[in-house]
């Protein structure tokens, strides 16, 4: 009985050893399980974005901070798009255009740090630092929208929680209440709410803005599942749409036609109230 009862003693702690090495592994690897960036050479990078119809978007400091799409007439507003996890800004061509098509704005996607030919690694703290630096190179006298998908809800609900009354409207596709939840339910074995450190939390951050927000679910998603963006839009008290695209996958949704984002501009047009001066 003493032998068995030893020999469960170091299976226990043999499992215990296993388990905490387990998670010291993925709490050491997670940034490489949360990003996936597409590294373009800087040398081909203009290239390529001519060949997507993109020109380069550069701050003050003449370094190329993502893309744009010029509106073809006049600009009435701009849209700043904040993307995946994965790829980079390039890949995006088939959000940009429709909206470039729909309306006559300004179209800017964002290239994260460490995405593209841009320097830097990937994390929150970079990717909002980046997207402030972004919104503030918008233009100031028209409209201002930010459309995000997937991981980028977390970066457009931060702008819109700092500049709630400078942001005219926001459109989230396949967006989560709280990422660290995501984290939890793809990875069930690991106690990952907790060992999360980029703690991006839609939903607090829309507590601070009341202009109107697009949801967009994809009923079927693999990746966050539809309970959490079901989550994020029924929690949200401003003017919003929700729309569920039953059986879509993860990546199936953003691909929107130009007539699409037309009818998501009257939606933001008539339910933002601009802020009393």
């Amino acid at each position: 009985m003493d032998d068995w009862k030893k020999s469960s003693r170091r299976i226990l702690i043999t499992v215990a050893i296993a388990y905490g090495l387990l998670c010291l592994c993925g709490c050491a690897l997670q940034r490489k399980l949360l990003y996936f960036p597409t590294k373009i050479p800087a040398d081909a990078i203009e290239a390529v974005a001519a060949g997507h119809g993109f020109a380069p978007w550069k701050n003050s400091a003449g370094e190329i901070i993502g893309w744009k799409m010029p509106a073809k007439t006049s600009a009435t507003a701009s849209v700043l798009i904040v993307h995946g996890n994965a790829g980079c800004a390039l890949n995006r061509d088939y959000l940009a255009q429709p909206v470039h098509d729909a309306a006559d704005v300004d179209v800017f996607v964002l290239e994260y740090p460490g995405y593209g030919a841009r320097g830097g690694s990937p994390s929150k703290t970079s990717f909002i630092a980046a997207a402030e630096e972004a919104f503030q190179l918008l233009p100031k006298n028209s409209p201002r929208y930010v459309v995000s998908e997937s991981i980028g809800a977390g970066v457009a609900t931060e702008l819109a929680k700092n500049h709630p009354s400078e942001i005219s409207g926001l459109a989230l596709f396949v967006p989560y209440h709280n990422l660290a939840s995501v984290a939890q339910r793809q990875m069930w074995f690991l106690p990952a709410y907790f060992l999360l450190f980029d703690r991006f939390n839609p939903e607090a951050c829309l507590k601070s803005y009341h202009g109107p927000v697009k949801f967009v679910v994809a009923g079927a998603d693999e990746v966050i599942g539809p309970a959490s963006g079901l989550r994020l839009a029924n929690g949200y008290a401003g003017p919003k749409e929700l729309q569920v695209f039953p059986g879509a996958h993860h990546n199936d949704i953003a691909g929107q036609p130009a007539a699409w984002w037309q009818e998501v501009f009257s939606f933001w047009q008539k339910n933002f109230v601009p802020p009393v001066k």
